[in-house]
């Protein structure tokens, strides 16, 4: 776990394996950014002409290594990163262009073990996205790795983080950095559920580390197992469960504060593995399969936050857990489950299993009667034909919520696009047989999706549903503060949205 301090030391004192410092890309070349004066004074003023030789521009995420070889420093190592175009004048550089900045410093110097980050600070803000950018870019799923010497190409990811120019005793600057130190670890925690193998996470499991969790952080947890969502009646879970050896879960994990005037519930999809069930995806499609309960991890972590920022909010959390296989005992197409809810549901396609878990944890979540309901869920391909592979869809049932999670999601750095719910595309579910069909009209499938989810919300409340089924995992090559393999998707949006509702920005 990667430590971060903060320091009133310029980059001329610190003693560090290696020093971040920022380079903008100006008219004509690159530009030294504020934070990194004795670096240059260190290169005789020539520090950006030094750079430009070895071929940087400034552009963003660009990371150039330059070794200490005179005095006026005291680390060996610099690493310039790009943090894009100079600002125009009288502005800053933007948060998120700091936050990415910082993340791929981070992740340029795994096996390195103290850096410090000399990026410009002009407020507590920054100081915050600093901090936050360079934990998360220094993560690392190494537990299955041995990281014994000369056993492997793995290094260990970077182990401490100093933020240069900040004030320690300050106390919005060490409020800022006890934040990004919350909101980070919860979304390295997410990022190590989502990256572990599916014979190690399976509901049974999940559901004991979110018990351990509570523990830890005062939550008050309830689980009910298979005997339990019989008794209940929670057919959507135990029909996508029914498949597997391993048997499904609903946890329910919840955060209250005495002076909480509004309460949320967030409601997570954990399919901690999709097989397809007996639609079974086709060849391909199933290598990744074990990030579909990215979810119900967003969810976990994002109550867990909470708890450690000890918001003035209520927060609950469902995580509707399941593994979906194909078997003797599984559902299949054209079978008729009973929901939690009482309404029935034809299954026409056992591949469409994250709404029929999601449905029955709606429900349930919804006899609390929260202020507003947010599903998190790798739902459908359809939202990653829409949207690609780094943007996740915003879909709902009040236009001013849906409005203000996708405002909150711009300012915290993580991309999204508000979606409709065309009611003509509900027509499309109807069933002969049924209340209601798990599948609908193939174009527009991401919106069918949200508008089955509907169906099972509770009368007069606001309610979200955010598809992360782009950016839930990330295949390509690591960019920012982003890994390949679990990334974290909309836990930073969860946490701004219950310090909004806390603080009484939201009605």
């Amino acid at each position: 776990m990667t430590a971060l301090t903060l320091s009133t030391s310029g980059a001329a004192t610190l003693r560090a394996d290696a020093l971040v410092i920022g380079i903008a890309k100006g008219p004509k070349g690159p530009v030294v950014t504020s934070g990194a004066e004795a670096v240059d004074k260190a290169f005789d003023g020539k520090l950006a002409s030094v750079l430009e030789t070895l071929g940087a521009g400034g552009a963003e995420g660009e990371v150039t290594k330059l070794p200490v070889l005179s005095g006026g420093l005291k680390t060996p190592l610099v690493l310039a990163v790009g943090l894009g175009p100079v600002p125009e004048k009288d502005e800053a550089y933007a948060t998120e262009s700091l936050r990415r900045a910082a993340g791929a410093a981070a992740r340029a110097l795994n096996g390195v073990k103290k850096a410090g980050f000399a990026l410009p600070v002009e407020s507590v803000e920054d100081a915050e996205a600093i901090g936050e950018g360079a934990l998360l870019g220094a993560y690392g799923f190494t537990a299955y790795q041995d990281q014994g010497e000369d056993k492997g190409d793995a290094k260990l990811p970077l182990a401490e983080v100093t933020l240069l120019g900040t004030k320690p005793r300050d106390k919005a600057f060490k409020a800022a950095a006890e934040r990004a130190v919350a909101v980070a670890e919860e979304i390295n925690r997410a990022r190590d559920l989502v990256n572990t193998p599916p014979n190690d996470l399976y509901p049974e499991s999940f559901a004991a580390v979110a018990q351990a969790a509570a523990k830890e952080h005062g939550l008050k947890i309830q689980i009910l197992d298979e005997k339990a969502l019989v008794k209940g009646g929670f057919g959507g879970i135990l029909g996508v469960g029914q498949g597997s050896a391993h048997g499904p879960r609903l946890v329910r994990i919840s955060y209250t504060h005495a002076k909480a005037a509004k309460s949320l519930a967030f409601v997570g999809k954990g399919i901690t593995y999709d097989s397809g069930g007996i639609s079974l995806k086709p060849a391909g499609h199933n290598e990744t399969m074990k990030c579909d309960m990215a979810g119900a991890a967003a969810v976990f972590a994002a109550v867990v936050a909470v708890a450690r920022l000890g918001l003035k909010v209520n927060v609950t959390g469902w995580l509707a857990l399941a593994e979906n296989m194909p078997s003797g005992t599984a559902t299949r197409p054209g079978d008729v489950l009973r929901m939690y809810s009482g309404k029935t549901v034809e299954v026409l396609n056992t591949d469409a299993e994250g709404r029929l878990v999601l449905a029955d944890a709606l429900t349930r979540a919804s006899e609390e009667h929260p202020d507003a309901i947010v599903d998190v869920a790798t739902l459908t391909g359809a939202m990653m034909m829409a949207l690609g592979s780094r943007t996740f869809g915003i879909m709902g049932n009040d236009e001013s919520f849906r409005t203000a999670i996708h405002e909150i999601a711009e300012e915290v750095g993580e991309q999204s696009w508000p979606m409709p719910l065309p009611a003509e595309l509900r027509k499309g579910m109807n069933s002969e047989t049924a209340d209601i069909a798990n599948m609908g009209e193939r174009m527009g499938g991401g919106l069918v999706a949200g508008l089955f989810l509907q169906e099972f919300v509770g009368e007069d409340i606001a309610w979200a549903h955010l598809d992360i089924a782009g950016p839930a995992f990330h295949e390509a090559a690591p960019f920012g503060y982003t890994p390949k393999g679990g990334t974290g998707a909309s836990i930073r949006t969860l946490v701004k949205l219950a310090e909004r509702t806390a603080a009484g920005d939201l009605g």
